[in-house]
């Protein structure tokens, strides 16, 4: 009965985080769909063609996947304070402590990876693509097959930037160490090469250019990892003599 109560209990204090968040994306939703003409008029600003529309009801769907993202990109610093209030009670005060400093780094490489995908992936991916068309095809560019690529090119990257952190915080907490990534490395290769590959268009230009960065996002994840794992044992060392120190006191 008590475990069926906790179980509840828990269950409630998740629902309550996720209303939360969700209220969050939102309120940020709404606020950049207010300012989506701009953001739509900066994102087309390098095109030679007019985006065409297939029906009147194109442009709101196109304006709320736009909305949708920048409102996604806003919430992550909410989604990441709620995921630490939701798990705060396991841990203890040091690794609540970390946790919660690790929500500024979780945001940052969000948006790291979305301009690494927009600025970077996006423009080359976009221009071999361009240029298998020239002079064969009659190439009629879409509002809302432009931006579903672009989403497909760039938000991806917002989420597997997040590689460094998510290593980072199960090194704190003691699940991960550097020993352990480092002997998983060549399965951790290839599984960020199949992801590199089903991400991008198949050539071997745009594969390169996304797998290299998961490659040294990875080789970053453990030397972090490393370092991290460093100053724990440190810090268990200090612990384990303190109280080897206590007990000679009391002896």
């Amino acid at each position: 009965m008590e475990e069926t109560m906790n179980l509840v209990g828990h269950l409630g204090e998740l629902r309550k985080r996720l209303m939360i968040t969700m209220a969050a994306f939102v309120v940020s939703l709404i606020v950049a769909f207010c300012f989506v003409e701009p953001i739509y008029d900066w994102l087309t600003r390098g095109l030679e063609v007019k985006l065409a529309l297939l029906g009147p009801s194109d442009i709101l769907w196109v304006y709320m996947l736009i909305a949708a993202v920048f409102a996604a990109a806003a919430t992550i610093p909410v989604l990441a304070y709620q995921l630490w209030v939701f798990v705060k009670p396991a841990f203890t005060e040091q690794e609540h402590r970390a946790a919660f400093r690790m929500i500024p780094a979780v945001t940052l490489l969000f948006i790291v990876g979305i301009c690494f995908g927009y600025f970077i992936v996006f423009p080359v991916v976009y221009s071999f693509l361009g240029g298998l068309t020239d002079g064969q095809f009659d190439m009629v560019y879409t509002a809302e097959k432009y931006f579903t690529f672009m989403v497909h090119m760039t938000l991806p990257f917002g989420v597997l930037f997040e590689m460094p952190a998510v290593v980072l915080f199960l090194t704190k907490l003691g699940i991960l160490n550097p020993q352990r990534l480092a002997k998983a490395r060549k399965g951790a290769y290839f599984v960020l090469v199949v992801v590199g590959v089903l991400v991008t268009p198949p050539d071997l230009v745009s594969d390169i250019l996304v797998i290299i960065p998961l490659l040294l996002l990875y080789e970053c994840s453990i030397s972090l990892s490393r370092i991290v794992y460093r100053k724990r044992l440190q810090q268990q060392e200090r612990e384990a003599s303190e109280e080897h120190g206590d007990g000679m006191v009391r002896a």
